[in-house]
């Protein structure tokens, strides 16, 4: 797994471009504001170990979170820091299993369209906390 954790002061994106046949059709523009957004590649080895991904990822959201000072979290599924991809059925069953445990524990949790190409709008401060690289 390979997480790319950044502290939105605004962060917002519209959906454009369907990629996975089987993902519900949406048509939507969101724009959400003091957020941290994982940036998250799930890889193929990930699959031998899904409850130990899913517990890695939200441990690492919420200790971003944490750093950020926000409770506001964003999964965004993001298949471009790796070689090797999981299936989309795992990486949407862990990214719903995260998006559950986060709620869960307090957080306002939401998860970007899966199956979908986004039109991204980013604004994030320049501190170091604001952008985090980890890879499990």
């Amino acid at each position: 797994m390979k997480l790319l954790l950044v502290y939105a002061e605004r962060f917002g994106y519209r959906t454009t471009l369907k990629t996975v046949e089987t993902a519900p059709d949406k048509d939507e523009s969101v724009e959400i504001e003091d957020a941290l957004v994982g940036f998250i590649h799930f890889e193929a080895a990930d699959e031998q170990d899904p409850a130990g991904m899913e517990t890695k990822l939200v441990k690492n959201l919420k200790w971003a979170a944490r750093k950020n000072e926000t409770k506001r979290i964003i999964l965004h599924s993001f298949a471009h820091l790796s070689d090797t991809k999981a299936s989309p059925e795992f990486a949407a069953r862990i990214l719903a299993g995260a998006e559950t445990r986060l709620k869960d524990a307090g957080y306002e949790a939401f998860q970007t369209p899966f199956g979908y190409f986004l039109d991204l709008e980013l604004s994030a401060p320049g501190r170091p906390s604001a952008r985090v690289f980890k890879s499990f």
